[in-house]
C-alpha cells in the first residue's frame, strides 16, 4: 500500500477537519511528486468543507480569505500558509483561463475530474489511501502524460494548461499521450489569450527542464506561438562545415548543453535567430552569417519586451547575444575590453554560452575552440585574480581629478576617462596617477579641437 510522509502540519490540518466531520486529503503535485520520490514544495489540501467551516475550524490560526470566493482558505501554520481547498466543480470557462462560476461538492472524485492532467488528478490521506479515479499512478509509472477527459475541453477550459503539459513534459521526462499531444498542437492558438507574465513563467519551466531539446523539436510550433522570431529558423540549413544541423536544431541541442539557469537557457534560445537574416553564401556555396548576432540581439529584444520579462533579464540576455560569437584566445587586451562593455558576471555567463554553442556545432575544429576558449578563461580568471584595470573606476585618476586640471563639462570627462582605460588596456600607458593626467589634458586639448 502506497505511503507518503505527510508533514507534521498538514498532518494537523486533515486531522482537524476531519474531527469536525469533514473529508480531507493532500491533492495535486505534491502527491505526484511524493510517488516519484520528490520532495513536495508545496502541499495543497482539498476538502468536503465549505469555507465556512474551514474558518470554523481554524479559527484560532491567522487565515486569509482572498480564494474564498473560489473555495480557498488560507490557514497559517509556523508561518507558512496552506491552501486548504473546498471540494469544487467549474463553470463554464469564457477567457480560456478562469471558471465563470464554481460549485461546491462533498464528492472527491468530481474534484478530480475538472483537474488538468491524470498525475496531477490524485488524492491522499492517511486513513483512506491514494484516491486515483483516472489512473495518475499508473500514467506516472510509464511516464505518460495525459489529460483527465477530453483534452480539447481541458485545454479550453485553461489554454495555460497546454504550456503546464510541455512543463511537466520537460521537467519530468513524460511522454505525452498521443491524444494530448494532438490536441497541445490544434489548440496552440489559445496561448493568444493568456496574459505575457504566466506565459513567461511556463517558459521558464519548460526551458530548465531536462527533456527541453526534445520538447523544443516535437512542439516547435507551440513555442512560435509566444516567439515568432523563431520560425524562420526551422528549416533554416547551415551550408558550412561549422554546422551539421539545421539552425533550430542547433539551438535546441545548444539549450540543452548550458545549466538549467532560465536566462543562460533564453539566450541559447535566442541566440542564434538572426542568422537567416544575415546569410550571405559565397562563390564557393558557403554560408557566412556575419552580424547575425546584433540582428538576432533586435529581434531577441522584441521578443523579451512583448514576454514582459524584467528588464534587467532583457538587458543581460541582450549582452550575452551580442558578444555570443567573439571569438576568445589568450588575448588579455581583447578580454578586459569585453569585460569593460559587458562586466565580470556576464562575462562568466559569456564562456558558458560560447562552450553550450560549440558543443552544439558540428565537429569541425571543435578541440581548438574549445582549447581558446579555455585559454580565455584561464586569462580571465587571472585578471580578476590580480584586480587587473579594466573598468573606469579600476584608473588611478577618477572625474574630480579632471575637474582639478580645468576639465569641467560632464560629458567630456567620461569620454577622456573612456580613452585612458582604453589606453591603459592596450597597454599604451601605464595606469600610474600623474602618467594619466598628462594623457588627460592632452586628449582633452585634442577633443578641444575637434569640438
Amino acid at each position: 500500500m502506497l505511503n507518503i510522509k505527510i508533514p507534521e502540519d498538514v498532518r494537523y490540518i486533515i486531522n482537524e477537519l476531519e474531527k469536525n466531520g469533514c473529508e480531507a486529503f493532500v491533492v495535486g503535485g505534491c502527491v505526484r511528486d511524493a510517488i516519484l520520490g520528490i520532495e513536495p514544495k508545496d502541499w495543497d489540501i482539498t476538502t468536503s468543507a465549505k469555507p465556512d467551516e474551514i474558518k470554523t475550524c481554524f479559527n484560532n490560526n491567522h487565515l486569509i480569505t482572498i480564494g474564498e470566493k473560489h473555495g480557498t482558505i488560507g490557514v497559517v501554520i509556523n508561518k507558512k500558509v496552506y491552501e486548504v481547498t473546498t471540494y469544487r466543480i467549474d463553470g463554464d470557462y469564457s477567457d480560456s483561463r478562469h471558471p465563470e462560476s464554481v460549485e461546491f461538492t462533498d464528492n472527491i472524485e468530481k474534484d478530480l475530474s475538472r483537474r488538468d492532467f491524470t498525475v496531477n488528478a490524485m488524492a491522499y490521506n492517511e486513513s483512506r489511501g491514494l484516491v486515483d479515479p483516472f489512473n495518475g499512478q499508473t500514467d506516472l509509472k510509464y511516464s505518460a502524460l495525459r489529460c483527465v477527459g477530453n483534452p480539447d475541453e481541458r485545454f479550453n477550459e485553461d489554454a495555460l494548461r497546454i504550456l503546464r503539459g510541455l512543463r511537466f513534459a520537460s521537467v519530468y521526462n513524460f511522454s505525452i499521450e498521443s491524444n494530448t499531444a494532438i490536441s497541445i498542437i490544434r489548440n496552440k492558438k489559445l496561448l493568444n489569450n493568456i496574459s505575457m507574465e504566466r506565459i513567461a513563467s511556463e517558459l521558464n519551466g519548460i526551458l530548465c527542464g531536462k527533456n527541453v531539446s526534445f520538447i523544443l523539436r516535437r512542439y516547435k510550433d507551440v513555442i512560435a506561438v509566444l516567439i515568432p522570431e523563431i520560425v524562420s529558423t526551422f528549416d533554416f540549413a547551415q551550408n558550412t562545415p561549422h554546422h551539421n544541423k539545421t539552425v533550430w536544431r542547433h539551438i535546441t541541442a545548444s539549450v540543452s548543453n548550458i545549466e538549467p539557469d532560465s536566462l543562460l537557457r533564453m539566450v541559447m534560445l535566442l541566440h542564434d535567430i538572426g542568422k537567416p537574416l544575415a546569410l550571405r553564401t559565397d562563390k564557393n556555396g558557403i554560408d557566412h552569417f556575419k552580424g547575425h548576432n546584433h540582428f538576432g540581439a533586435v529581434l531577441a529584444k522584441t521578443a523579451l519586451k512583448r514576454l514582459k520579462y524584467p528588464t534587467k533579464f532583457i538587458d543581460d540576455a541582450i549582452i550575452l547575444i551580442e558578444f555570443h560569437d567573439v571569438r576568445f584566445s589568450s588575448n588579455k587586451k581583447q578580454i578586459k575590453h569585453v569585460l569593460n562593455k559587458i562586466g565580470e558576471d556576464n562575462f562568466r555567463r559569456l564562456l558558458k554560452v560560447q562552450r553550450a554553442d560549440i558543443l552544439a556545432q558540428s565537429k569541425y575544429m571543435r578541440e581548438a575552440k574549445l582549447n581558446n576558449l579555455e585559454l580565455a578563461e584561464a586569462s580571465f580568471n587571472r585578471i580578476i585574480k590580480n584586480n587587473d584595470c579594466y573598468k573606469i573606476r579600476d584608473l588611478c585618476i577618477n572625474g574630480s581629478d579632471l575637474i582639478h586640471l580645468g576639465i569641467v563639462d560632464g560629458k567630456m570627462i567620461g569620454e577622456i576617462l573612456q580613452i585612458l582605460l582604453d589606453n591603459v588596456i592596450d597597454e599604451t600607458i601605464e595606469n600610474e596617477s600623474i602618467a594619466l593626467k598628462i594623457k588627460a589634458l592632452e586628449v582633452y586639448k585634442e577633443l578641444e579641437e575637434i569640438n
